[in-house]
C-alpha cells in the first residue's frame, strides 16, 4: 500500500510540478505578442461580403479560372459558368495584373474560396448607371442591336433595353403601312438612337428606354444652338418629319423648320402630303430665321428650276398672241396663252371704252388675239391687252416681228433645200448672188417695246407694209 501510494505520489508529484511550470507560460511576452499580430492582422483584411463590387488585380489566367487579388489573404476565383459568362474575345483581353472589377458572389464556398463574377460587376455598375439616368433625366446614346413585334432592343452597357413601338419617335416610325414590323425594324438595326430611360425593374431585369422623351428634351437646346448658326440663303438636307395643312416640318441638324405649302413646289397643291411624306429626305434652303421666335423658314422650291420662266421664256413684251378666255372677275379676265401659261387682262385693257364689267367685251371660251404688256418674273404675272392690238404705238414692232418670222422662214427653207440637194448643187457665181436690203432691221427676237419711240407711234415709217395680227 506504501508503495503504491509511492507510485501514486511520484506520479502525482510530476503532475503537480507540470502545473507549476506551466503558469509562466500563461504569461510568456513572446507568445502575447504573436497573438496580438495574428489579432492585428486579421483586424486588417477586409474580409468581403456578397453582392460587394469591388476592384482587384488578376494574379493567374488557366483555362477553368481566374484568380483574382481582392485584398483578402488568398485570391478570389473566377469559375464555373461565371467564367463562361465573359465573352471569348474579352476573355483573350485579359492579363496578369490587369485590374478589373468583381461581384462577391459567395464569401467562401466549400473549399474556402471566395467566389467572384466579372460579368455580374459589370452589369451591377450598368444597374447604378441606369438608375442615376432614371434619376437625373439625362440622355443617353446608344445603337439598334435588334427588335422583335413590340419594339426595339438598345444596349446601356452590357443591360438590353427596349423600346416599346410608342416611344420610337415619329421619324423613325414613318414608314410604309404596307411592311410588316420585321421589315419596318429591320432597317432600324445599328441605328444610332438617343434614348431616355423612363422605368427600372432589377428584381425582373426590366429596363424601358424611350427615343421620344429623349427628342423632345434635347430639341430646345439643339434649335438654340442652330438658330445661332444658321445664315439666310445657306442650304442644308432633313428630313421630313410631319405634314399639316399649312406646310410640312422639316428636321435639319436636330431642329424643325416650316416649310409652307407655297413654298413646297411651283405647282399650285392644295396638301403637302400631294408631294411630300413623313421619312422623306429633302434639301432645303433657310429663308427666315426667327431668333426671338425661335422659328425658321425653309424653302424646297427655290432650290428648283421655275418651270414658268421656262415656258415664258420665249414670250416678249409687245408681242402678239392667240388667248382663250378662261374665266371671268370684275377686275379683269384671265386668258391661257399657250398649254398651260395665265395672262390677265385688267378690264381697262379689254375696250377703249369704258366698262363695267368684262362680260360686256368677252365671254369665257373666246379666243381672241392679245397684245402682252408686261411680263413680271418675280410675281410671275404676265399682263395682256385687248385694246392695244391695233395700236399705233405697237406698229413698228409688229412690222419688224413680221419680217423678222418671215426671213427666218425663208433661211429654214433655203436650208432644207440646200441639204437634201447638197450633192447636186453647184457653187453659185457670186456675181448672182442677191444682196440684201440695207433698210433691213435686226430680229425680232432683240427687239422690245422699250425700242418702240413717241415718234414711232405717230409717225410710222409710210414706206413699210404693215403687217397683219394674224402674221404676227
Amino acid at each position: 500500500m506504501e508503495q503504491n501510494g509511492a507510485l501514486l505520489g511520484q506520479e502525482a508529484e510530476p503532475e503537480k510540478n507540470q502545473n507549476v511550470e506551466s503558469k509562466p507560460t500563461e504569461h510568456n511576452p513572446q507568445e502575447s505578442s504573436s497573438m496580438q499580430t495574428l489579432l492585428e492582422e486579421g483586424l486588417s483584411l477586409d474580409f468581403p461580403t456578397q453582392g460587394e463590387i469591388r476592384q482587384g488585380f488578376i494574379a493567374t489566367i488557366r483555362e477553368n479560372e481566374i484568380l483574382v487579388s481582392i485584398g483578402t489573404k488568398s485570391e478570389g476565383v473566377i469559375s464555373g459558368r461565371e467564367l463562361e459568362a465573359i465573352p471569348v474575345e474579352e476573355r483573350e483581353t485579359f492579363e496578369v495584373g490587369q485590374e478589373i472589377p468583381v461581384f462577391v458572389v459567395a464569401p467562401e464556398d466549400a473549399n474556402g474560396n471566395v467566389v467572384l463574377s466579372y460579368v455580374r460587376a459589370r452589369e451591377e455598375k450598368d444597374w447604378q448607371e441606369v438608375e442615376s439616368l432614371l434619376e437625373s433625366g439625362a440622355a443617353y446614346e446608344s445603337k439598334v442591336i435588334g427588335y422583335n413585334k413590340g419594339g426595339l432592343i438598345v444596349p446601356v452597357g452590357r443591360l438590353r433595353g427596349f423600346v416599346p413601338a410608342s416611344q420610337i419617335s415619329l421619324l423613325r416610325r414613318s414608314v410604309s403601312n404596307n411592311e410588316s414590323p420585321e421589315q419596318r425594324y429591320g432597317k432600324m438595326v445599328n441605328e444610332k438612337m438617343v434614348v431616355r430611360v423612363i422605368e427600372v425593374d432589377r428584381a425582373r431585369r426590366r429596363l424601358i428606354l424611350s427615343e421620344r422623351l429623349a427628342i423632345q428634351e434635347t430639341r430646345e437646346s439643339l434649335k438654340d444652338r442652330l438658330l445661332d448658326e444658321l445664315q439666310e440663303g445657306s442650304v442644308r438636307k432633313g428630313r421630313v418629319t410631319s405634314l399639316a395643312d399649312f406646310g410640312a416640318f422639316v428636321n435639319i441638324d436636330g431642329a424643325d423648320g416650316l416649310v409652307h405649302l407655297s413654298e413646297i413646289s411651283w405647282d399650285r397643291i392644295q396638301h403637302p402630303n400631294e408631294v411630300l411624306k413623313v421619312g422623306q429626305e429633302v434639301e432645303v434652303r433657310v429663308i427666315s430665321v426667327d431668333r426671338d421666335r425661335k422659328r425658321i423658314g425653309l424653302s424646297i422650291r427655290q432650290l428648283q428650276q421655275d418651270p414658268w420662266l421656262q415656258k415664258v421664256g420665249e414670250l416678249k413684251e409687245g408681242m402678239l398672241v392667240e388667248g382663250t378666255i378662261t374665266h371671268l372677275t370684275k377686275f379683269g379676265a384671265f386668258a391661257r396663252i399657250g398649254d398651260d401659261i395665265e395672262g390677265l387682262i385688267h378690264v381697262s385693257e379689254l375696250s377703249e371704252q369704258r366698262i363695267g364689267h368684262p362680260k360686256e367685251v368677252v365671254k369665257e371660251g373666246d379666243v381672241v388675239t392679245l397684245r402682252i404688256i408686261k411680263i413680271d418674273p418675280e410675281r410671275r404675272r404676265i399682263g395682256l391687252s385687248l385694246r392695244k392690238v391695233d395700236s399705233p404705238a405697237y406698229s413698228d414692232l409688229d412690222w419688224k416681228m413680221a419680217l423678222a418670222q418671215e426671213v427666218g422662214k425663208a433661211q429654214t427653207d433655203e436650208t432644207s433645200t440646200g441639204d437634201s440637194d447638197l450633192s447636186t448643187l453647184e457653187e453659185p457665181d457670186p456675181s448672182e448672188t442677191p444682196q440684201e436690203p440695207a433698210e433691213v432691221e435686226a430680229p425680232a427676237s432683240e427687239a422690245t417695246a422699250s425700242d418702240v419711240t413717241a415718234s414711232d407711234a405717230t409717225a410710222p415709217d409710210a414706206t413699210a407694209p404693215e403687217a397683219p395680227a394674224s402674221d404676227a
